[in-house]
C-alpha cells in the first residue's frame, strides 16, 4: 500500500521518502508483486475542514500522485480515492484486500502519523498482517511528527512489524502474499 504520495502531502519534510518508495514499489512490481495507491480527497464540510479547518487536496493538482510515482500507480492493482484517514474505512478498499486473500500488509507512504498508522491499524484490526516501512513513510509536518507517529505505530501493531524496505526480500516468486 502506497499511502497519499500525492502532490498536497509531499513539501520538503516528506519529499526525501519519494526516491525510497519508487524504487521500492519499482522492484515489488518487477517480481510481480500488487500495490495499491490512495489518494485522500477532501470535500466540503468533511471532517477536516469543520473541525480541523484544513480545505486542502481537495481537487488537481493537490491530489494527483506525485510525477515520480505516476508510472508505477498507472500499473497498480487500484488507486483508491479515500475520505478519512485509512484505506480499511474506504468500503473499496477493505473488499479488494478481502477479494485478493491479502494477508499481510505492507504499507508505507505519507504521513506516518494519521494516514500509514490508521491504514496499518486497520489492516491489524481486520486480522492481517501489517508491516509498517519505516524509512519509506514521513510526515509532511516533520520528523519529530514521523518519530511520534512510529511510536504509537508500534503501540498499536507491534514492535516487530516495524521494518526498512532493505528489509523486504524482493525476488520474483519470493513476495510475501497471501
Amino acid at each position: 500500500m502506497v499511502v497519499d504520495v500525492q502532490n498536497g502531502f509531499v513539501r520538503d519534510e516528506s519529499a526525501h521518502v519519494v526516491p525510497v518508495i519508487a524504487n521500492l514499489v519499482k522492484r515489488w512490481q518487477t517480481a510481480g508483486g500488487d500495490t495499491i495507491f490512495t489518494r485522500y480527497v477532501n470535500y466540503p464540510g468533511s471532517p477536516f475542514e469543520r473541525l480541523v479547518r484544513w480545505s486542502g487536496c481537495m481537487d488537481s493538482p493537490q491530489i494527483d500522485i506525485v510525477a515520480e510515482l505516476q508510472p508505477y500507480a498507472e500499473k497498480a492493482v487500484a488507486v483508491i480515492d479515500k475520505k478519512g484517514y485509512g484505506l480499511f474505512a474506504d468500503p473499496v478498499g477493505a473488499a479488494l484486500v478481502a477479494e485478493r486473500q491479502w494477508h499481510h500488509i505492507y504499507v508505507c507512504g505519507i504521513a506516518t502519523e494519521s494516514c500509514v498508522l490508521a491504514t496499518a491499524l486497520g489492516a491489524f484490526e481486520l486480522d492481517l498482517t501489517p508491516w509498517v516501512i519505516e524509512d519509506a513513510s514521513a510526515s509532511h509536518a516533520g520528523q519529530h511528527v514521523h518519530d511520534a507517529g512510529m511510536l504509537v505505530t508500534r503501540r498499536f501493531i507491534g514492535e516487530g512489524q516495524i521494518i526498512r524496505a532493505a528489509d523486504i526480500a524482493i525476488e520474483p516468486n519470493s513476495l510475501p502474499c497471501g
